[in-house]
């Protein structure tokens, strides 16, 4: 930065060349593509289907609409855009907006250029100030997003009349960049229709002044298709204006679902204490939202946000560091048990459907279950576990209580209690340390109870198994 002209006529001196927006990006893109660098990082799932349709629209230069239920992504695939930018970019140094030294827009902009010529400042605006958003809500005005006139100037002297007068709105202001406009079928159609100008002829009008205001900036927007029904809709001319349409969608695995988890979640911190999650436990979390996703008792129009199985994910791994420093042990490893703990975050992540008052706690554990036996039917087929000789043990009167607050030792009996259950542990995981060994007991004696091997009661936290 150092070493950057910091004058007009310096940087004219160097040979710069200002792209338009539309060409920096498409250079840039090429760059990476034949570089075979990682152009979206952090945005798992969509490498075959999302990612290749974002590359035409940029290299096509259009804007862009992506279409997707909550939780897709969508808002960090924009803001993502603007790595394709160049690292800096400089502007004219003084002015309201952004503006290319070689070429400015505003009046305010022109006259500095005119006055000063060479000797105009430069500032080098990096890429992450290249980008503006806003979410759409019915009560946004022209103002908010292209400008109005400003009293206070025309209180300081200067006349109705002129351009001076006019305070810009957000998408001057994101000139040179990316404006990001999100739920955009909240927006009220006559707002939308001042948006026609601003992407298509950049002819704008404010308060009576006909401005001929050129921005050289994209505009990309989001929308959750059911909200083209519910609350509002994007009329078919500014429809028309957006050259790529691309639907997002929910990861379309399970590890692609736990690697968006893993990146995502907040991870806890505590002094003293080891964090171990078994890959089981990521598992039935990510299954729990893959379920929902298909359950007929989940509003499948608002959709299941991977929100949900990182919110899911966060209070598995808290209820066991908190057992871990309840119990004072080193090591916290989530059980099944602490699955219990999941029910506020999951009811504030999905919609149901009309159904009795006090039922969601039911579904929510009917999720539960079901991931559970999956993951674990998954597992034994995988590693060929037989689990049912272990019943033969329990018919002869045995039963065994486990609970989120029993200590790591109190599982250490039954090991020795349960004829083959230490082979099927460790047949599954040959990690012998006594927190994880509980976790894996826990899955084994879940497992069998939902495959009907074993019957379960559960009374104030804690379950007894037993034939």
């Amino acid at each position: 930065m150092a070493n950057k002209p910091r004058t007009l006529g310096q940087l004219k001196k160097t040979g710069y060349q200002v792209l338009p927006i539309r060409e920096e990006l498409r250079n840039n893109l090429i760059a990476k593509i034949q570089n075979d660098e990682d152009i979206f990082p952090g945005i798992e799932g969509y490498e075959q289907t999302v990612v290749p349709q974002l590359q035409n629209a940029i290299l096509s230069g259009q804007d862009i609409i992506l279409l997707g239920e909550r939780g897709q992504a969508k808002s960090r695939i924009i803001r993502s855009l603007t790595s394709l930018f160049d690292e800096w970019t400089p502007v004219i140094d003084g002015v309201e907006l952004p503006e290319n030294p070689f070429e400015p827009i505003s009046p305010q902009g022109r006259a500095l250029v005119n006055e000063l010529g060479n000797r105009t400042p430069i500032r080098w605006m990096h890429r992450e100030e290249r980008y503006g958003e806003k979410l759409a809500t019915p009560d946004i005005t022209i103002a908010d997003l292209i400008g109005e006139v400003d009293p206070i100037k025309v209180a300081e002297g200067l006349y109705l009349s002129d351009e001076l007068t006019i305070h810009y709105g957000l998408i001057p202001r994101t000139n040179r960049g990316i404006f990001g406009l999100n739920e955009l079928p909240d927006l009220a159609e006559r707002i939308q229709v001042g948006l026609l100008n601003v992407m298509e002829e950049h002819d704008v009008q404010i308060r009576g002044h006909k401005i001929r205001l050129p921005l050289d900036v994209i505009v990309v927007a989001t929308a959750n298709p059911e909200d083209y029904t519910n609350r509002g809709r994007i009329i078919t001319p500014l429809k028309d204006r957006y050259g790529a349409q691309i639907r997002t969608h929910y990861p379309p695995s399970a590890v692609h679902e736990m690697d968006i988890m893993e990146a995502e979640a907040n991870h806890i911190s505590a002094d003293n204490y080891e964090l171990h999650t078994p890959i089981y436990m990521k598992e039935i979390i990510a299954e729990i939202s893959r379920l929902a996703r298909r359950s007929p008792d989940v509003s499948q129009r608002s959709g299941v946000s991977v929100r949900a199985s990182i919110a899911s994910y966060e209070a598995l791994q808290a209820n066991a560091i908190r057992r871990a420093i309840r119990l004072n042990e080193s090591l916290a490893v989530p059980r099944i048990s602490d699955l219990s703990y999941l029910v506020p975050s999951l009811q504030g992540k999905i919609e149901f459907e009309t159904i009795e008052e006090g039922k969601e706690d039911q579904i929510i554990q009917r999720l539960i279950d079901g991931a559970v036996v999956s993951v674990f039917n998954r597992m034994t087929d995988s590693m060929n576990i037989d689990i049912d000789g272990l019943g033969a043990t329990f018919s002869e009167g045995l039963s065994i209580d486990v609970g989120e607050a029993k200590s790591s030792s109190d599982y250490e009996s039954i090991l020795s209690k349960v004829t083959g259950l230490r082979d099927i542990t460790t047949g599954i995981d040959s990690d012998a340390r006594p927190e994880v060994q509980a976790s894996l007991i826990e899955l084994v004696l879940e497992g069998m109870h939902l495959n009907k091997l074993l019957n379960k009661d559960t009374v104030g936290g804690e379950s007894l198994y037993q034939s």
